[in-house]
């Protein structure tokens, strides 16, 4: 998770002391995972060949396993992606075309294609590459993974002019990163641009933008001030409730995604203000987060527990 949320220099010695445990595991599963992992640390580091190496040698470990692995096509997606990073259009397309047709039209493969068409200046078919991701009829298994085609969608619809499919798109990519703060996809697909232009628009993540960007930049904000404590524990159904509220979800939105009743949420959101001792839900959010409850910022993480 700490890859994901772009906690890169906390990830680097969590993933070396589990690559000395794998040297004496024999399960390919377990290596391809961490292979892969160590790959999308070099990836988000900006260290593309190093994790070329990481995709590879996971890959190679796929021939090995006793079941099929979910892992298998996302890690030969984030190696076709590094492919296009390292110019190695020319690979990457063969990659593609060595796949069986149903691995092609899987949602994780249609995502590196997108990457290789924007890479190839063609954002229309990077955008026919991506609607069966975004409509579901080509499914990913990892929900932090489409933060990815949502971004794309923003810089495809961006290249082709028009802004405001972008910032529909580049906003639902947001949604989808907040509450678990998943980074990293903005730095596999840097925007600033893209983004700053957003925090002009009506954007419910400005914050969230703002730490991507100096994420971006290299920069580390400050930790907010924690604050006390709320005036009493927060129930298990306030805080399934309460990591929803930075997103751009209204209230039945949000029932729904929890199947309970819209007045129930409503009950559990007075009852989180009541407690935080807030009046809105940016409010909410920003106490939240301050107080450890509420997926922190990877970057304040960082700024708090710095290696």
């Amino acid at each position: 998770m700490l890859v994901w949320q772009g906690r890169l220099e906390e990830a680097e010695p969590w993933i070396q002391r589990t690559e000395r445990t794998l040297r004496a595991v024999a399960e390919p599963a377990v290596g391809l995972a961490i292979r892969s992992i160590r790959g999308l640390l070099e990836l988000a580091s900006g260290r593309d060949a190093d994790a070329l190496a990481g995709f590879q040698a996971a890959d190679r470990l796929a021939g090995r396993l006793a079941e099929p692995s979910l892992m298998v096509h996302g890690n030969r997606s984030l190696l076709v992606q590094t492919l296009v990073r390292l110019g190695e259009t020319d690979r990457a397309e063969q990659a593609l075309a060595a796949l069986a047709d149903q691995d092609r039209d899987l949602g994780q493969m249609r995502i590196s294609l997108a990457v290789l068409r924007l890479a190839q200046d063609d954002p229309h078919a990077a955008v026919a590459a991506l609607a069966p991701v975004l409509d579901g009829s080509a499914p990913i298994p990892w929900p932090g993974w489409l933060v990815q085609p949502f971004l794309l969608e923003a810089i495809a619809r961006d290249a082709l002019g028009d802004p405001a499919a972008a910032g529909r798109a580049l906003e639902r990519a947001l949604d989808l990163a907040e509450p678990d703060g998943v980074l990293t996809m903005f730095l596999l697909h840097p925007a600033p641009g893209l983004l700053q232009r957003h925090t002009r628009q009506r954007t419910a993540h400005a914050a969230l933008i703002a730490d991507i960007l100096s994420l971006l930049a290299g920069r580390t904000p400050a930790p907010p001030p924690a604050g006390p404590p709320p005036l009493e524990p927060l129930s298990d159904s306030e805080i399934r409730v309460l990591r929803y509220l930075p997103t751009n979800l209204t209230a039945p939105e949000i029932a729904r995604e929890l199947y309970v009743s819209r007045n129930t949420v409503k009950t559990h959101t007075r009852s989180l203000f009541t407690k935080l001792g807030t009046h809105t839900r940016a409010e909410a959010v920003a106490r939240a987060r301050a107080l450890g409850l509420l997926a922190p910022s990877p970057l304040r993480s960082q700024a708090t527990h710095p290696d």
